[in-house]
């Protein structure tokens, strides 16, 4: 009787620990990707190539197979502007914090100088006697991005303080440096088939963000996407204890931020047979769920979204599935323009943290991260 109760807790206790070891090795994937370390994993202090060196060891962990001729790599370049020195804007004489208080537009080129403002409309104001173009904006919410071109010229965002009173003058210290032909790179990885490696699924994630803004502001990029890029490493994990049927592969691409420059250098480069994908799922923000997910390319493939559909009808995984046609938001894009059945899936609610400083691993909650993987293998499992 002892060894029925003793065997019938382990049973109880058992997806307590899958549960737990999912979510505590996505979280170590998380917190290292979204650290000081890589520091925004974009272009500068090699924050993009320190995420690329970490992925590419916990690959080798997991012993996946590299997919470039015995390389896990495939280089490509592009332009890049940064921001790597000085970084001080002052309203009124105040100091203000970068990424809290304001942002720089990524395009911006250095300007050094105190100016008067005045005002264009309730929200706009130009610098009045700058030698290059200078204006201030106030928004709502700080939004960064990455530029692959420069302007002559600087653009200020402030957020939008209505009890602060009106921007009279600004004072700017910026220095940016424009970085041509700037190396970056693609991982892919494979799990052989069981069954054929002549089809194959995909499975895709980028893993840049959108790096830093000066010498001590970061952002994160916690949710956006070290989030993604901890479900294909625990896909990883999970194809090699439940071999696939068919050649399973992982894409972490690079240059998504910039313009899904990484997805598109791939998918032209023609390294991969993509008449042999039966399915390609490209996950982003993956840290979330408290409202479901959303599945783009839902109407386009709507015989697929229906099978995703009936599996979360019938296992209850996630609160609600919703759909969109085709969007070029994400790195499915462009193999959906190649003829590639896919979905770009990314979960609902939660956090609203996205493209600022405030997307960090303490406060990503993974809420419904078990299930939404869960979801997913279940999918291939069945298509």
């Amino acid at each position: 009787m002892r060894l029925i109760i003793v065997s019938f807790c382990l049973v109880i206790l058992l997806p307590v620990n899958l549960f737990g070891q999912d979510t505590l090795y996505a979280r170590e994937i998380i917190n290292y990707l979204s650290s000081k370390k890589c520091f925004g994993r974009g272009y500068v202090k090699n924050g993009s190539h320190k995420a690329a060196n970490f992925i590419k060891k916990e690959l080798i962990k997991n012993k996946a197979m590299p997919f470039f001729s015995n390389e896990y790599f495939q280089d490509f370049y592009f332009d890049v502007n940064t921001f790597t020195g000085k970084l001080r804007v002052k309203i009124n004489d105040v100091k203000l914090k970068p990424g809290i208080d304001f942002i720089v537009a990524p395009e911006s080129s250095s300007l050094k100088g105190k100016y008067n403002l005045q005002k264009k409309d309730s929200v706009s104001y130009t610098a009045v006697g700058s030698y290059l173009p200078l204006t201030l904006s106030l928004k709502n919410k700080l939004t960064y991005s990455v530029a692959t071109k420069t302007v002559l010229g600087c653009r200020v965002e402030i957020l939008n303080n209505k009890n602060s009173s009106e921007p009279k003058t600004i004072e700017v210290n910026i220095k940016s440096t424009y970085k041509k032909n700037y190396l970056q790179k693609n991982i892919c990885a494979f799990i052989p088939g069981s069954l054929t490696n002549d089809s194959l699924i995909v499975f895709s994630a980028h893993y840049d963000h959108l790096g830093g803004m000066g010498k001590t502001t970061f952002f994160p990029g916690a949710n956006d996407n070290a989030s993604g890029v901890s479900v294909l490493l625990n896909l990883i994990s999970h194809y090699q204890k439940n071999p696939p049927k068919y050649k399973t592969v992982f894409i972490f691409f690079a240059g998504e931020e910039a313009g899904l420059l990484g997805s598109k250098y791939f998918v032209e480069s023609k390294i991969m047979d993509l008449s042999k994908i039966k399915f390609l799922v490209n996950l982003d923000l993956l840290g979330t769920g408290d409202d479901g997910i959303m599945v783009v390319n839902g109407y386009t493939y709507a015989k697929q979204f229906e099978l995703l559909n009936n599996i979360n009808n019938e296992q209850l995984f996630v609160k609600e599935i919703k759909k969109r046609g085709k969007a070029s938001n994400s790195d499915h894009y462009w193999f959906t323009e190649a003829g590639v059945p896919c979905f770009f899936i990314y979960t609902l609610g939660g956090v609203k943290a996205y493209h600022d400083v405030f997307d960090v691993s303490e406060t990503l909650p993974l809420t419904d991260y078990v299930d939404v993987f869960k979801l997913i293998t279940s999918f291939i499992n069945q298509l």
